[in-house]
């Protein structure tokens, strides 16, 4: 087996066989800043793997997630690779992960990792607080775990994060239902966020065993004006 490759280009390549346009990014702050605390970034760690397997949570999520063999996968915050390790055994080698961090050595790490454990399917990259900057209409399924309320600019990033996804694509979000400050997004609140850009809720389910919930997004209409997005006012964002 080739050893896995941390270069984003060969995904990219593999996912769609044809130039790739990436998703706009804006030169100016046009967007809404959110109207709740953001949390700090304090670890690339949720709990140990092996607590987090006792409990069957990336199978159970993944479930929820409906993820397939031969699947495209982003993991937005990868972190240590709890989810992005699994996800590569979940699509199997027909499918692709990238895993992406804003973090470098978080990043770094990552990719060690991954080249460690021969993970042909994964490609490893930074990321952008603010864009993921990933490849319009690659994607089946964007996953972001426990880390939502860590993104500084929520409207811009799920605005730039809308054109990757592909026409049945959706976004997976794992938080604990608590105040952002405490590192946790009410769903209301989630749902407000993403509903303001342009997506619509279509799953929403409780997980003791993942810390929290599950919630499932696919974008709805046109992709509205940043200017025109408002920022949500919800109960419960500040705690």
């Amino acid at each position: 087996m080739r050893v896995a490759t941390v270069v984003l280009g060969l995904l990219l390549t593999a996912c769609s066989g044809a130039p790739v346009t990436l998703a706009n990014k804006t030169d100016e702050p046009r967007f809404p800043a959110p109207e709740r605390p953001i949390a700090r970034i304090v670890s690339p760690r949720w709990s140990t793997e092996e607590a987090r397997d006792r409990l069957r949570e990336a199978d159970k999520v993944m479930d929820l997630a409906r993820i397939q063999p031969g699947m495209t996968v982003a993991d937005i915050g990868a972190g240590e690779g709890y989810y992005t390790i699994r996800l590569a055994s979940r699509v199997g080698a027909k499918g692709r992960v990238l895993a992406e961090d804003i973090v470098p050595q978080v990043r770094d790490a990552l990719a060690q990792r991954v080249t460690r454990e021969r993970l042909d399917n994964v490609s490893v990259r930074l990321g952008e607080a603010d864009d993921p900057e990933l490849p319009e209409n690659s994607f089946d399924r964007v996953l972001m775990v426990h880390m939502y309320h860590e993104i500084e600019q929520p409207y811009e990033f799920l605005w730039n994060l809308r054109p990757s996804l592909k026409t049945d694509g959706a976004v997976v979000v794992v938080d604990a239902d608590r105040s952002t400050q405490n590192h946790g997004t009410p769903p209301a609140l989630l749902e407000c966020e993403f509903a303001a850009v342009g997506y619509k809720r279509i799953e929403l389910r409780s997980m003791p065993s993942a810390g929290g919930y599950i919630a499932l997004f696919r974008p709805e209409g046109p992709r509205p004006e940043p200017q025109a997005i408002k920022p949500c006012r919800i109960a419960g964002g500040a705690g």
